[in-house]
């Protein structure tokens, strides 16, 4: 069972391990050992920061890092927990999947306590460090498989005060686009378990790939701020785009499976529109080429309906199945935090 010496209830600033037992063929004894920071001061809600929960996606992971150096107690009001890369077996492989036991972290949930690496993890989450929190952060990326305009996205949940909390902190992250999305690659995802338990949940899709443009790491690592002092746990007043000189954001959705354009075929993926883009339905957004049999007409990706080219997918040699585009069409926030109906 996962084991941690980090005292939570205490004071000031720790840093340690989240220790998961694992044997393998040369440790009969062996843990692997999770860093963990948490830094508190005074009266204030409980943040947790997570990075990593896909291994590939190291947007989070270093803003995680970069924030777990930087946090003295004097500038925390309430508590904040960092852990910068959740699924640290797949972090160390550069990996979506753990390479332990082949789970996915993001499907892993709720977890159980005598289970794989990464449902420990989960279940330790689910049942102690999600119960403690005010507000979960869980940053992502599109990791090698997914390029997104860089942006803050959440659920669209049906406790309207939970809503409206989630929607000003996913704003205050300051992200050109905003995403609501859907789940239809399975259940036990983060977020869910911590949304049913009624936590402010927020979380990102910070572009992708694993060179990622500095640009990207300034918008990981400045939302990620500016969303800690929105909730009053980090010294200092927010700003918002319109102090900053930026229009407004443009908040999206893609709540339709149709949304969700996946290949029909295998080959090579050809994008033709670019990331952030507004498409009219049926508009042809790629093309898959046969390998196999160039003197075919490639296979048209269509927009199923009118909206902004959210994410492509980022390697081109695509499996019949793969998600290759999602179009998230244009919604206005009055018509999701109940003013107007």
């Amino acid at each position: 069972m996962l084991f941690t010496q980090i005292d939570f209830q205490q004071a000031g600033k720790q840093q340690g391990f989240l220790q998961v037992p694992y044997s393998h063929n040369l440790g009969g004894w062996a843990n692997v050992m999770i860093p963990i920071t948490t830094v508190a001061s005074g009266q204030g809600p409980t943040v947790l920061i997570l990075g990593g929960n896909h291994g590939d996606e190291y947007q989070g992971q270093i803003a995680g890092m970069k924030l777990a150096r930087l946090l003295t107690p004097e500038m925390v009001q309430g508590r904040v927990i960092i852990i910068p890369s959740l699924n640290f077996p797949a972090a160390r492989a550069a990996t979506r999947l753990s390479p332990l036991d082949g789970m996915n972290m993001n499907r892993a949930f709720p977890g159980q306590a005598e289970g794989s690496v990464t449902s420990q993890i989960a279940h330790y989450l689910t049942h102690v460090l999600f119960p403690m929190s005010d507000v979960v952060i869980d940053i992502h990326s599109g990791g090698r498989s997914m390029e997104f305009v860089p942006c803050a996205h959440m659920h669209l949940v049906e406790d309207m005060a939970q809503r409206r909390q989630m929607l000003s902190a996913m704003l205050a992250w300051n992200t050109d686009f905003a995403f609501l999305y859907a789940d239809i690659a399975g259940s036990g995802l983060l977020p869910v378990e911590a949304e049913n338990q009624g936590k402010i949940v927020v979380t990102t899709e910070l572009g992708g790939g694993e060179a990622i443009p500095a640009e990207v790491h300034r918008i990981a690592q400045g939302g990620l701020s500016n969303v800690l002092k929105h909730l009053g746990v980090l010294a200092g007043p927010p700003v918002t785009r319109e102090q900053l000189g930026l229009p407004a954001t443009i908040i999206t959705q893609a709540l339709r499976r149709e949304d969700y354009l996946l290949a029909p075929e295998s080959g090579i993926f050809e994008i033709c529109v670019d990331l952030g883009t507004l498409v009219a339905a049926g508009q042809t957004i790629g093309f898959i080429h046969h390998l196999e049999r160039p003197d075919r007409d490639p296979e048209e990706i269509v927009a199923g309906g009118a909206g902004y080219l959210v994410t492509m997918r980022a390697p081109c040699l695509t499996m019949q199945g793969d998600c290759v585009a999602v179009i998230a069409a244009p919604v206005d926030l009055a018509s999701l935090d109940g003013s107007r109906t």
